[in-house]
């Protein structure tokens, strides 16, 4: 009997084509919905669907993504990576709030359930697509841009795994398979977490030697290419840097980042910071998962917009990531702030505020949004009021006005993912090259030093926010953190970092904040923060994730347990 495994327990059982037999019997059939593998092993065209499909991974868990299957992470999920944050709250819970409140276990991972497996699944995908790959026949040159596609996917599949867990199993280029000896130690050895990035940066060295500058007219938008595999590169080494990783140097993530910048490809977007996530390959996008009407996402627009609107809410923003937001004279939004007005605190906000959270009074489609009480139509006194926002806002960015918020279905959710782009990268270069060298420092083989990089994005047409100036290494470290937290907002990026930089401890340990807002009977507006979700706590443990019950079980003990769990 055939059959393919389409849940994986551990390394073992991670592929979509592990093949088992049993004794011809009744149900001795041929599935109808499988790829024969030895057609997949000599048709070119079907194996390389096969490698086009590594870049997203089985749906395991309710809720991951809507019409296709997940891709690299959350992104464009019903609970976004940022409602595990001080970002947002994700309104209807889905499997967030454990994580937000501490609560994570071996037998309980809420929304963080599948990265283990997911991600293994994936490696033994690609190596099967490298040992299928030495033996089909196409032309050398192809097979050499194939090769860098499939070791680009194995490792960002790796980077997940180590951002995550820490030390991860190494599994090399083996296929493993289920007659494999399942007491061999290797298969269960976790290497250390700077083995394991070195092993990483390795194959993506040699995945941007093999893959090309551009996508030819033959690839599709979103697949990988130099600047993709540099760009996770530049990621990774910074990671390793970082004080919770200590695995590497400050030196090589300038390097690397500087690797992608000598590329002379990418350039900040200026066409406004809003727009830039509602287009497909901006001049700014590194690597992206592109969507068609053929390839529906969650409709974003419905899953996070208004209750006023029809919307569900979603990722509601907090207070804190609110107040994170400088006024446009750069100075933070408080009342020693000439340009800060209480009574109308959304307004000289850095301009990336507008476009990235919708709050009381901001415009939206027909009309201004009302998240005020009594009677604001976004309120718990609108339509819907099980889909009021719990922390007085709504998430703003991602989020295209043209596409219909009612009744979406098929008509919507079409913007890209973007996993990585050039803002990210000078992010990068700026907290590498503060922390090796300085702040005005122009490390050798570039030509701007850590302030000039951050003052580029905040320039940037739609932003426009003033250069910051001379500042020690300490506060330009502050401002560098600031910016990223900006910049990224909702990207997925907060998440990791406020582990590496290991100020988890403080960032989520406090409440979830929120606003009530009251209109007076003069038509002015009273402000009172609230707790939006009570209960955050965050402990030493928990810059890890544990890796799940199931695999411990699965490998007979013999994989080793994150600390604390």
């Amino acid at each position: 009997m055939k059959y393919k495994y389409s849940i994986p327990v551990f390394i073992l059982l991670g592929g979509v084509l592990a093949l088992s037999s049993c004794k011809k019997d009744f149900l001795d059939v041929t599935a109808t919905d499988r790829i024969p593998t030895n057609t997949l092993e000599s048709d070119t065209a079907v194996f390389e669907a096969f490698v086009t499909n590594a870049y997203i991974g089985t749906k395991l868990q309710d809720k991951e993504a809507d019409g296709t299957n997940p891709g690299f992470g959350r992104g464009f999920e019903y609970s976004m990576w940022s409602s595990l944050t001080d970002e947002s709250i994700y309104n209807n819970d889905d499997a967030t709030w454990i994580i937000q409140r501490g609560q994570l276990a071996p037998e309980s991972l809420g929304a963080l359930g599948v990265l283990w497996g997911r991600s293994y699944r994936g490696i033994r995908e690609c190596n099967y697509a490298l040992n299928v790959l030495a033996k089909i026949e196409m032309s050398a040159a192809h097979k050499t841009m194939l090769e860098g596609e499939i070791k680009f996917i194995r490792a960002f599949r790796y980077q997940d795994l180590i951002r995550n867990y820490g030390k991860v199993v190494l599994v090399g280029d083996k296929v493993m398979g289920l007659k494999d000896d399942l007491q061999d130690p290797a298969l269960f050895k976790r290497a250390t977490i700077k083995e394991g990035i070195d092993y990483v940066i390795a194959q993506l060295d040699d995945a941007a030697s093999k893959l090309p500058l551009n996508n030819s007219n033959s690839w599709v938008g979103g697949r990988a290419t130099k600047g993709a595999a540099l760009a996770l590169k530049s990621r990774l080494t910074l990671y390793a840097a970082s004080p919770l990783y200590v695995a590497g140097t400050w030196e090589a993530a300038v390097t690397a980042a500087q690797q992608v910048i000598a590329l002379n490809k990418y350039n900040l977007y200026q066409g406004g910071y809003g727009n830039l996530f509602l287009i497909n390959q901006s001049s700014e996008s590194i690597f992206e998962r592109v969507y068609t009407k053929n390839a529906n996402h969650v409709h974003l627009e419905i899953a996070n917009g208004p209750n006023g609107y029809g919307g569900w809410a979603g990722n509601t923003p907090t207070q804190t990531m609110v107040e994170a937001y400088d006024l446009t004279n750069g100075l933070p939004a408080n009342t020693s702030n000439p340009l800060f007005d209480p009574a109308k605190p959304y307004e000289n906000r850095d301009p990336r505020f507008k476009a990235t959270i919708l709050y009381n009074g901001a415009a939206y489609r027909e009309r201004n949004i009302e998240t005020f009480i009594p009677g604001g139509k976004d309120s718990r006194d609108g339509n819907d009021n099980w889909n009021t926002t719990k922390t007085g806002y709504y998430l703003k960015k991602f989020m295209n006005d043209a596409y219909p918020l009612q009744n979406p279905w098929g008509n919507a959710g079409f913007q890209p993912w973007i996993y990585f782009r050039y803002a990210e990268i000078l992010l990068n270069f700026a907290e590498a090259s503060n922390e090796a060298y300085g702040p005005d420092a122009i490390p050798a083989g570039s030509s701007i030093s850590a302030r000039q990089a951050i003052n580029m994005i905040r320039a940037r047409a739609g932003v426009n926010m003033p250069a910051i100036g001379t500042l020690n290494q300490n506060d330009m470290r502050t401002a560098i953190r600031h910016e990223r937290q900006i910049e990224l907002a909702f990207e997925e990026h907060r998440f990791y970092d406020v582990r590496r930089w290991k100020i988890a401890e403080t960032t989520e340990n406090l409440p979830c904040r929120g606003i009530i807002i009251t209109k007076n009977s003069n038509g002015s507006f009273s402000f009172t923060g609230k707790i939006a979700l009570d209960g955050r706590k965050f402990e030493t443990k928990h810059y890890w994730l544990p890796i799940p019950r199931a695999e411990i079980l699965a490998s007979g003990n013999k994989l080793e347990q994150n600390p604390g769990y």
